[in-house]
């Protein structure tokens, strides 16, 4: 079912959207590469390449909405069109209280994590309903159930994400389209840099690696046509 599906991967430079691409590589799927830095999409392009998959490097800011479509047209150009999303962009901020938040952090925060999804899957809808494609939003546990702690912005933002997916299955359902909200807990990579206090080592340990991510974002790709994976909650065994 795989064998040359394109899949777009958002936030593919670096940790969960990095593995998810390469994983994805490994499954035989064509894989287009989007993020801030070209850089970091080009070392991610050739470990796509060394699993035995192809890969497309579109340098994007997923909050640009000209730069969406040009990307997409990138991908149409190349491949005829985009069948499946893995959409793992985020940002978060260490100013995450009433006290200390700023409006222009919370605006940019909703805008990455839920406005430019929409963004996204609208641009990409008519290729979506074409394949029968599926998305995977790559959230977080505080999308699934709320947690103190991870920000006004970020926690709202990573909920509304949910309703997004929800509501993309009810409407899309007829036209075969099926999103899964993804919902990890802690990963150690680098967007643990954004929390108040920095994890050490010793505070990293048994937390979720990207790779743990991956597997279950393939289980969601990989899913057979009748199977919808609404929801999937992944957390490290000493999650509270």
């Amino acid at each position: 079912m795989a064998d040359g599906r394109v899949v777009w991967v958002t936030g593919a430079g670096s940790g969960m959207g990095r593995a998810a691409a390469v994983a994805a590589a490994g499954g035989g799927r064509r894989v287009a590469l989007s993020g801030r830095r070209r850089d970091a999409l080009d070392e991610v392009a050739a470990a796509v390449s060394a699993a035995g998959g192809e890969a497309l490097v579109l340098p994007l800011d997923v909050t640009d909405r000209a730069g969406i479509d040009q990307a997409l047209a990138a991908i149409r150009a190349t491949w005829g069109g985009v069948d499946d999303l893995v959409l793992s962009a985020g940002l978060n901020t260490p100013r995450r209280t009433w006290e200390d938040q700023r409006i222009d952090d919370f605006e940019s925060i909703v805008a990455t994590n839920l406005t430019a999804v929409a963004a996204v899957v609208q641009a990409a809808i008519g290729d979506l309903r074409r394949s029968h494609g599926v998305v995977v939003v790559v959230s977080s546990v505080a999308g699934w159930s709320f947690k103190p702690g991870t920000g006004i912005a970020y926690a709202a933002s990573k909920t509304a994400v949910g309703v997004l997916c929800r509501d993309l299955n009810v409407a899309e359902w007829p036209n075969g389209v099926r999103a899964t909200h993804l919902c990890p807990g802690d990963v150690d990579t680098d967007f643990l840099s954004m929390r108040p206090q920095v994890p050490d080592a010793a505070g990293r340990e048994g937390m979720l690696a990207p790779e743990d991510v991956a597997r279950a974002v393939l289980f969601a790709l990989d899913a057979p046509p009748h199977v919808r994976i609404d929801e999937l909650v992944i957390t490290p065994t000493h999650l509270r």
